[in-house]
Order: structure tokens, then sequence, then C-alpha cells
């Protein structure tokens, strides 16, 4: 009897392995080019009074912290939250500080709970974002009241609700990233 080669044991769920690797370039490009593009994308004309957009950039830094922890170094909040500073309209090094102590203290949350699920992510990331909203609003020179509390508050709900989306995102710009592509040589 002749064995028969399963044809789908050469391939795996991010494609064909024989003569396929991961890609460096895309690996490490994915994660970086998809905050900046999502930390400009809030600059484009939306008509409102008010802070409708909620902070992409953040989100998406948020949930590829949750999606693959660790693979953002600790410091690349710095870069990262300059470039948000750039677009944000905010005081300048506010997003620096901000992101920074964020990816400080989710790297603690991680280091301390490992094994967590989409709820817990989701809380946490609720939490970091009330944070980062309320006191990037107090260092943008506003006074504290009720009125601040409304201005931001459908910006807080529009992020609460739009991070299971911008996590699924993430997944799938995971996916991307892992994508096998031909070596030659």
């Amino acid at each position: 009897m002749i064995a028969r080669i399963n044809p789908r044991s050469r391939r795996d769920r991010y494609g064909s392995r024989i003569n396929r690797d991961h890609s460096q370039l895309l690996a490490n490009f994915v994660p970086w080019a998809s905050i900046i593009i999502a930390s400009v994308i809030p600059i484009f004309p939306l008509v409102s009074g008010i802070p409708i957009w909620p902070p992409l950039g953040f989100l998406l830094f948020l949930a590829w912290q949750f999606v693959r922890p660790g693979l953002l170094p600790v410091w690349a909040g710095f870069p990262l939250g300059l470039w948000d500073d750039l677009f944000s309209g905010q005081p300048f090094g506010s997003a620096i500080l901000m992101w920074s102590l964020s990816i400080i203290a989710l790297e603690y949350i991680e280091a301390r709970f490992p094994w967590r699920g989409f709820l817990q992510d989701w809380m946490t990331a609720i939490l970091v974002t009330g944070l980062y909203l309320a006191l990037t609003a107090l260092l943008s020179g506003g006074s504290l009241g009720y009125e601040r509390v409304l201005l931001v508050g459908p910006q807080f709900l529009l992020s609460i609700l739009i991070f299971p989306v911008v996590g699924r995102l993430v997944a799938i710009l995971d996916r991307l990233r892992l994508l096998r592509i031909r070596v030659i040589g």
C-alpha cells in the first residue's frame, strides 16, 4: 500500500511552509506602522463642537500590548507618543508621558497577571483609556468641572465601545505580520 502525503501537512495557518519564512520587515514594521497611521486618522475633517474621535493611536497601542505582550519594547511609548503629540493637538509631551506611563503599567500588569482573558483586558483598557483622557484633559490647561467631563464623556464612551473592534483589527494585522513569504536562496 502506498502512503499518501496529506497536502494540508505542508501548510499551517500562516501559509505554505515549504520555501517560506516569516518576513522580519513585516514582523517589525506592521505594529509600528499601524499605530502611526491610527494616530494620524483623527486629523481628518469631522465637524463637531466637542472631541468625538477616540484616541485611535493609543487604542491600537493598547491592543498591540494585549494581543502580543512584549512585542513593543518599553521605550516604544516615547517615539509613538511623540508622533501622536504632533497630530493630537494636545500640549507637546502629554502623549509622550501618558504612553510611556501606560506601557510601564501594562508591562507591570502583564508580569503580575500573565493569564488574562478578553474581559480583563477590556476592563484594563477602559481604566487606562479613562485615565489617559482625564489626564490629557487636565494637561491641556482646562479647568476642572462637570463641563470638562461632559466634553470628554462621548470620546470616552466611543473609546470603550470601539476597543473590541480595534482588538480584532490588531489580531488581523498580527496574522498579516506573521504571514510567510517566499525565501529565495
